[in-house]
């Protein structure tokens, strides 16, 4: 990869964000500005320059000193799920950002993916794999609707988290003062999760425009107006 000496190029920010996410997919962990300088051939204001264009695009979630946050599925820092492969330990964003994680690896053998019941702390684990959608009675809740998502998107994803049951989801609602989101299964999560990053590690990937998306929630088994959708 050569360097930029005034003008970044599309080509050159695309460069900076597949080796951002191939550094995650392979450590779980995403390179400093210092480190992206040194492999990618760039200044370190370049590097910069070329994240801020990646947070404009949404593709990556920058902290205030250029740090990356969250690359989803993946986060960098632990947001209330982690996600085990066979060589890897990753943060998972979220539960929808954590089960996602083996279909965008195509995975050969499952994850263990870990959280606790935001209610009453009880520890959650499911085998995810690309194949079948894990099993159990646990409920997903999503606070934020999607359309508001990206308003704070680092606390968007603290609270798509999965409970025990409804009431332990009852629980909290009363205690954290939060209005009732949507509730889905766990087979539903999986769906949810299932395509929506495809070709996220491949060059041009492009984030889907709100029509598109909408029609994928439909696909996947979601209703209403928190997934933008009149039914």
């Amino acid at each position: 990869m050569s360097g930029l000496t005034t003008t970044l190029s599309p080509d050159g920010v695309e460069d900076l964000r597949l080796l951002i996410y191939g550094e995650l997919v392979r450590t779980g962990r995403a390179p400093a500005v210092a480190e992206l300088a040194s492999s990618i051939g760039w200044t370190d204001a370049q590097v910069r320059r070329g994240l801020e264009a990646l947070h404009g695009h949404r593709d990556v979630v920058l902290g205030p000193r250029h740090d990356i946050v969250m690359a989803h599925p993946f986060s960098t820092v632990p947001l209330g799920f982690s996600v085990m492969g066979d060589a890897t330990l990753w943060w998972g964003g979220c539960a929808w950002d954590s089960f996602a994680i083996p279909h965008l690896l195509e995975l050969d053998s499952p994850v263990l993916v870990a959280t606790r019941c935001p209610a009453c702390q009880a520890p959650l684990a499911w085998n995810v794999g690309r194949h079948e959608s894990p099993t159990g009675r646990e409920i997903a809740h999503f606070l934020t609707p999607a359309d508001r998502i990206w308003d704070d998107v680092v606390r968007s994803c603290t609270h798509q988290q999965i409970f025990c049951s409804e009431t332990c989801v009852d629980r909290w609602l009363e205690k954290t003062a939060h209005r009732r989101g949507y509730i889905m299964d766990l087979a539903t999560v999986w769906r949810l999760s299932r395509g929506w990053y495809s070709g996220r590690l491949t060059r041009g990937y492009q984030r889907r425009e709100p029509d598109a998306a909408a029609a994928y929630f439909a696909e996947v088994g979601l209703h209403g107006p928190f997934w933008g959708l009149d039914r």
